[in-house]
């Protein structure tokens, strides 16, 4: 059974060893979570360039000790030069996630720090940006060694992306191959670009030079992204969407966040009476919640603008009582989504000395994003073109300034016993594996180690002629899996690593009686957890 750490009174956790050292030096510095996440976002786009960065879009949950939560939007809408009819002339049926073409939206990701910091120095931070941005600064004109994991990722074999402008000068060797484990990768115009951010100001991306740069880069790709889309855009405060369970309140950002997904799913299983332990009939009612969930997100996941109803509605007790008397506990439904693949994430998390508490996600679509390294900046962007359609009458059609549907979704919990935990995972698919992670957790009595680490399942819905999938990882409990399909689940087996779909998760938990704080980061990636 893996060990759980247990620090004397804050942690942190990133997907990156690098990244969590950011965040820990900052929390040595007396920065508060909020000021810390900041520093491992920043990390993370060198450190994990394949799915965090500036160029990319990011959620936040932020609770305060005394139990307020906050949620930040930093998803940037599409170009006001965006439109169908662009692409329809272009001959795409569905729009690109590689290439010139797929830079349809604004990036949110350091909008988002923005208004983070401004939260940070609302609750007492007080460190400059240029400390807070100092590590990000010196990784990036250092450089880190290229890991293993980085050397065999399948999406620089891809040819979309290496033809994509400024890609391989960026990622690749001299001789157009993959750098080998240990060669050292920097990013210098990327260091100079962050250097300007803390000199500047973080508003600076958007309403200053970089901003300038940015644009007219943009433009010559041809870009539906004008300067003035940049200019006017700002992330957005919102309040969280939450659900009641019998042990704890959990939160999730708002729609254009898919969190609404996970909500549904914990209020789901909170109404099934089940045996307590890891069994084919927990696994069986969760695969069957996350489909009655995914149908309600297919249909309210939009530009927030236009939401049909109240999302809220869906997180009632009488609602989730429904959708729970509606599971066959014997018999797998069919399984169907309009939503197409989103790609990747890196979720990250801190809980300070005070118990502030910060969940937070960043992305750039699929690995690499669209591969278009702007030569102004050396701004990696982000492809957003999952989150719309090109059939106006269809799902969250293209149009200008709207909102793509986003996958991103940290999580967040408040126990009635006052613990506090924070949790989330990167991956195809965030709401399922926040779902297996909590419920181990919260509802089985698992460590925060252990629930992390033991294996999982993704569900993956009906594509042509292929009817829906239960990919489950190689150490699967055999018995379960053999219960599951005796139950109508078509099972695959995978391999046993965030590239493979399954993401990596990490969880923080807070005991309110001593002030310790449990934390943990997924063996399935190369994160850490560090603390005080």
């Amino acid at each position: 059974m893996p060990e759980t750490p247990v620090f004397a009174t804050a942690a942190v956790a990133a997907p990156h060893s690098s990244a969590a050292e950011a965040g820990l030096m900052i929390l040595a510095a007396g920065g508060n979570a909020v000021e810390a996440t900041i520093a491992m976002a920043a990390s993370a786009s060198i450190a994990c360039p394949h799915v965090s960065g500036l160029g990319g879009d990011g959620f936040w949950l932020v609770r305060e000790p005394r139990g307020r939560v906050h949620a930040l939007d930093a998803s940037g809408p599409s170009g006001k030069e965006a439109g169908l009819r662009q692409y329809r002339r272009n001959g795409y049926d569905a729009l690109p996630v590689r290439g010139p073409d797929a830079t349809v939206t604004v990036a949110g990701a350091v909008a988002g720090w923005a208004l983070a910091l401004e939260l940070a120095r609302a609750l007492g931070g007080h460190l400059p940006l240029d400390m807070i941005l100092a590590d990000a600064i010196r990784l990036a004109r250092d450089g880190l060694a290229v890991s293993g994991r980085d050397a065999a990722r399948k999406a620089l074999q891809d040819k979309d992306l290496r033809a994509s402008p400024g890609f391989a000068a960026t990622f690749l060797s001299s001789d157009g191959k993959v750098p080998e484990a240990g060669a050292l990768r920097r990013f210098p115009m990327l260091a100079d670009t962050l250097g300007q951010l803390a000199h500047a100001g973080l508003g600076d991306f958007y309403r200053g030079d970089v901003g300038r740069e940015i644009a007219a880069d943009l433009e010559r790709l041809g870009s539906p992204v004008r300067r003035k889309d940049l200019e006017e855009y700002r992330a957005r405060a919102l309040a969280p969407l939450s659900v009641a369970l019998r042990s704890a309140t959990v939160f999730a950002p708002p729609l254009p966040s898919q969190g609404i997904a996970s909500l549904m799913v914990a209020g789901i299983m909170d109404r099934i009476d089940l045996r307590r332990g890891e069994n084919a009939e927990r696994h069986h009612a969760m695969v069957e919640a996350v489909k009655r969930a995914y149908a309600v997100r297919d249909r309210i996941v939009t530009d927030p603008r236009e939401t049909p109803r109240d999302p809220g509605l869906f997180l009632e007790p009488t609602q989730l009582e429904r959708e729970s008397a509606a599971i066959d506990g014997q018999r797998a439904a069919p399984f169907r989504s309009v939503v197409p693949p989103q790609g990747n994430s890196a979720w990250m998390g801190c809980i300070d000395k005070n118990g502030l508490a910060v969940s937070y996600v960043q992305s750039l679509g699929p690995d690499f994003g669209s591969g278009c390294v702007l030569p102004g900046t050396g701004v990696l962007w982000h492809a957003r073109g999952g989150g719309f359609s090109l059939d106006p009458s269809g799902w969250n059609p293209l149009e200008p300034g709207r909102k793509p549907f986003h996958a991103l979704s940290p999580a967040l919990a408040a126990f009635a016993d006052g613990r506090v935990q924070i949790l989330g995972a990167g991956g195809s698919d965030e709401p399922q594996a926040v779902a297996q992670i909590f419920a181990r957790y919260a509802e089985i009595g698992m460590a925060p180690a252990e629930a992390v680490e033991a294996p999982r399942w993704l569900l993956e819905p009906e594509h042509g002629q292929e009817p829906a999938c239960l990919r489950v990882e190689a150490d699967f409990d055999p018995a379960l899996a053999r219960d599951l399909a005796r139950r109508g689940h078509r099972m695959e087996e995978i391999g046993r690593d965030a590239g493979d779909g399954i993401g990596a998760a990490g969880m923080l938990v807070r005991h309110v009686r001593d002030g310790r704080v449990a934390a943990t980061s997924d063996v399935r990636s190369e994160g850490a957890v560090l603390g005080l």
